[in-house]
C-alpha cells in the first residue's frame, strides 16, 4: 500500500521554462502517464497515491489531474512523499535527474527507472543507489497491453519485485530477467510493435488488392492479429500447432503460407529482431 511517483528534471536556476514535466518520453516510448492510468483503473493503488510535481505542458497536467494523482510543488517534495520513485525521461537527461535527486534518495526508497538503454551500473553510479529496479515496457502500455521485463539491482528484495510487478501488470504482462537479456528484449518486444504494424498494413493492403473496402479490411487484419496473438497467449499452444490446425490439405491458408514461405517471412522477422538487437547493443557501447 505504499506510493508510486514518477520524478522528473528539476529545472536549473536559469532554465525554469525548460523543466522536464514527469512522463515525458521520446515519441512512441511508453511512459509514466500509463502506468498511473493502469494503477489507478486497476486498483492496484488509490490514484491519490500517485505524487507528481508541477508539468509545463498543459495537456500532461491535465492528464495526471484527470486521473486524480496528488500534484505536489516540487521534486523533493515528491520524493520525500513518496517510497517508489518511478524515472521516465529522456534517456539523455537521465544522469541529470538522478544526480540533482542524489541527496534526496536512501536505501529506504525503491527506484524505479524506464529510461530507456539506461544500464543498471550507470542507474546505480549516478544514484548512488543499489535498491533499482529497472523496468522495459513496450507502447502497448498505453492501452493497458504492455510487454514488460525487469531486472533487480543488487539490494533490490522480492518483495520490490512483487511490488513492481504488480504496477506494471496493470498495464500488461510482466516478466523478469537478468540485464543481459535486456538488447534482445529491445529487439524483440522493444521494436517488435513496429513489426506488427507492418504485418497488419500489409494484411489490409491485400484485402484491398482482394477487393475489400479499406475500413473492413484493417478492421479485419487487425482483430485476426489480436485473436491469433490471444490463441497463443490463452491456450499454451506452440504457434505451429495453431497454425496446422486452421491449414487444411489443398486449401486456401496452405496456398497463402506457401507464399510467405516464399518472401523467407519468417527469416525476415528473425533477422528484423537480431538486427534490432545488434543496433541497441552498439547504441550502449556508445
Amino acid at each position: 500500500g505504499g506510493r508510486a511517483s514518477p520524478a522528473r528534471r528539476a529545472p536549473r536556476p536559469r532554465e525554469r521554462r525548460r523543466r522536464v514535466p514527469p512522463g515525458l518520453r521520446r515519441r512512441g516510448e511508453p511512459g509514466a502517464e500509463s502506468i498511473a492510468r493502469g494503477v489507478a483503473a486497476s486498483g492496484v493503488l488509490p490514484a491519490s497515491a500517485v505524487r507528481t510535481a508541477p508539468h509545463r505542458r498543459p495537456e500532461r497536467a491535465a492528464a495526471f489531474a484527470s486521473l486524480g494523482a496528488t500534484i505536489l510543488a516540487s521534486n523533493a517534495q515528491v520524493v520525500d512523499d513518496s517510497d517508489v520513485i518511478v524515472i521516465s525521461v529522456k534517456p539523455q537527461i537521465v544522469k541529470q535527474v538522478l544526480v540533482e535527486l542524489k541527496p534526496l534518495l536512501s536505501e529506504e526508497k525503491l527506484l524505479v527507472s524506464i529510461a530507456a538503454g539506461i544500464k543498471m551500473k550507470d542507474l546505480q553510479d549516478w544514484s548512488g543507489q543499489r535498491r533499482i529496479i529497472r523496468v522495459m515496457p513496450n507502447t502497448p502500455s498505453a492501452v493497458g497491453q504492455a510487454a514488460s521485463v525487469m531486472c533487480l539491482g543488487e539490494t533490490a528484495t522480492e518483495n520490490d519485485e512483487n511490488r513492481v510487478k504488480s504496477l506494471f501488470s496493470a498495464i500488461g504482462k510482466v516478466w523478469t530477467a537478468e540485464e543481459k537479456y535486456f538488447d534482445a528484449v529491445t529487439g524483440l518486444s522493444g521494436s517488435g510493435p513496429a513489426y506488427i504494424f507492418l504485418a497488419i498494413e500489409a494484411m489490409a493492403d491485400g484485402g484491398v488488392a482482394a477487393g475489400l473496402p479499406r475500413d473492413l479490411a484493417l478492421g479485419l487484419a487487425a482483430q485476426t492479429v489480436l485473436g491469433a496473438a490471444t490463441m497463443v497467449s490463452e491456450t499454451g499452444k506452440h504457434p505451429g500447432q495453431l497454425k496446422d490446425q486452421v491449414t487444411s490439405p489443398a486449401g486456401t491458408t496452405i496456398a497463402g503460407v506457401h507464399e510467405l514461405e516464399k518472401g523467407s517471412f519468417r527469416g525476415t522477422l528473425i533477422n528484423a529482431v537480431v538486427a534490432a538487437t545488434t543496433r541497441c547493443r552498439e547504441l550502449s557501447k556508445n
